[in-house]
């Protein structure tokens, strides 16, 4: 019985440690030419969780900035800039949802839902107006 409470107190810490399988860097594939465009970055804030742009890959011009975007995030540099915010994890295994996504491509921002396939090693992101039947979804590779 001692060994048992000892194994707890000495696990329990660990639980705090643990981290969502979605935080962590992925590489997104454009769904429109199938080709990798970025590494973005997702973390955690308390039961929030926020992806931000680390890298772009093959841009088109040097330092791009956020042309289209509205608000604060006009003219910022789309490296660094936060894309995702507000996702919350679900009561559905490995789905987040209740957040929104920017395309820095057109400055919108639309609903966001994710989940994780294969393992962990794929994320879904579909990015919607209103209902999640109508909007687009790209998969995105978790990196090591």
């Amino acid at each position: 019985m001692k060994l048992l409470i000892t194994m707890l107190v000495l696990l329990a810490p660990l639980s705090v440690w643990a981290t969502s399988p979605v935080v962590g860097k992925w590489k997104t594939i454009d769904d429109e030419t199938g080709k990798p465009k970025s590494i973005v970055e997702i973390t955690q804030v308390g039961d929030e969780f926020k992806g931000h742009i680390l890298e772009l890959l093959n841009p088109e011009k040097p330092n791009p900035v956020c042309e289209k975007c509205k608000g604060d995030k006009k003219d910022k540099p789309i490296v660094g800039l936060e894309i995702m915010w507000n996702m919350k994890e679900t009561e559905k295994d490995s789905e987040w949802s209740k957040g929104e996504i920017l395309d820095p491509n057109n400055g919108k921002t639309y609903s966001c839902r994710l989940r994780l396939k294969d393992d962990g090693k794929k994320l879904e992101v579909r990015g919607f107006i209103g209902f999640s039947l109508i909007g687009r979804s790209q998969v995105w590779i978790k990196e090591p």
